[in-house]
């Protein structure tokens, strides 16, 4: 069974940075694309980025592609989402998500989900 643990949420500042950290366990990720969702307050969980875990193919939103970069350790099983020039309306929920095969868009297409970390962006 997979294990996804988010870290790293908290509240920031406008214009500020933060790295969001997702560690995966309970088996073997060479074959497994991660992604990141967010869900705000009233809305529907959206796509963030994904990356695949050997080939290091990504995808990310419109809305973050120049802000945001999702990177990988494949010694430590984690993936990393660092976010540059927060605004208020990134604030959400951020959830780690993982499946077998290749970055895809659809929170449908990944069966495995963390509990989520919160990042609220102050103005």
């Amino acid at each position: 069974q997979v294990h996804l643990v988010e870290s790293g949420g908290g509240l920031v500042q406008a214009g500020g940075s933060q790295r969001l950290s997702c560690a995966a366990s309970g088996r073997t990720f060479s074959a497994y694309t991660m992604a990141w969702f967010r869900q705000a307050p009233g809305k529907e969980r959206e796509f963030v980025a994904a990356i695949t875990w050997r080939g290091g193919d990504t995808l990310q939103a419109v809305s973050v592609k120049d802000r945001f970069t999702i990177a990988r350790d494949n010694a430590k099983n984690t993936v990393y989402l660092r976010m540059n020039n927060l605004k208020p309306e990134d604030t959400a929920v951020y959830y780690c998500a993982i499946r077998l095969g290749g970055v895809v868009r659809s929170m449908n297409e990944y069966p495995d989900w963390g509990q989520g970390t919160q990042v609220t962006v102050s103005s």
